[in-house]
């Protein structure tokens, strides 16, 4: 079982480290839902965290359609993490009718080989996420991030499941949303995902907590 630390700062990095997490999803902005972190504290967990980091890769705070300037940053920023030696990205581009724009995602898969390639929540509004999990298969994309088109996972539970057998190894399908230690058992009897996804944040500010890592770890264990 594999979990995946979303954070958002050096500290939540450690803690995630330290408690005995499987992999790191950096952001920055997380009153945005997470933009792309700066080089340098891309290049600090780099430097002192020996988990596998996937900064997700969002160049601007609202929405998921790019135009061709943002599309031009994407590829740098994607560029820079492969040059850095990240294991992989968390990225996702939408068309104006909320479909995935399979077009981008293949240029994608170009820039950020041979990193891994996790589609992030940019998957909860498409309007056929049965046919999105196909597209993404297609690309070669590793995982999809979704709390099943809802709210949070618990309330997209049952959505979850049919995206797991659906996917049938060919893709991870990663639930992720308001997921912590006191619902991520019921979670998992329900969706028998894989990989799971949290902030771990139980405080209302930006940090993981290292107690609430290890319980969600003590849980699916």
């Amino acid at each position: 079982m594999i979990l995946e630390i979303c954070a958002y700062n050096i500290a939540s990095c450690f803690v995630a480290q330290r408690a005995g997490a499987h992999r790191i999803e950096l952001c920055s902005a997380p009153c945005t839902g997470g933009l792309t972190a700066s080089y340098g504290l891309l290049r600090q967990v780099l430097l002192h965290i020996d988990l596998p980091v996937y900064p997700i890769i969002r160049p601007k705070e609202v929405g998921f359609v790019l135009d061709a300037y943002e599309i031009e940053v994407l590829r740098e920023d994607i560029l820079m993490c492969r040059e850095l030696g990240c294991r992989g990205i968390s990225v996702g581009v939408a068309c104006p009718d909320g479909t995935l724009d399979v077009e981008v995602f293949e240029r994608i898969m170009e820039w950020a080989g041979p990193m891994g390639v996790t589609c992030h929540k940019v998957f909860d509004d498409v309007p056929n996420q049965e046919s999105a999990l196909e597209q993404l298969i297609s690309v070669g994309v590793e995982r999809v991030l979704t709390s099943g088109g809802s709210a949070t996972a618990i309330q997209g539970a049952t959505n979850l499941s049919k995206l797991v057998k659906q996917a049938a190894g060919r893709i991870a399908v990663m639930p992720g949303g308001g997921v912590r230690s006191g619902n991520i058992a019921a979670l998992h009897k329900l969706v028998g995902a894989a990989e799971y996804h949290t902030s771990a944040i139980i405080d209302g500010g930006c940090n993981a907590n290292q107690q609430e890592v290890s319980a969600v770890l003590d849980a699916l264990r």
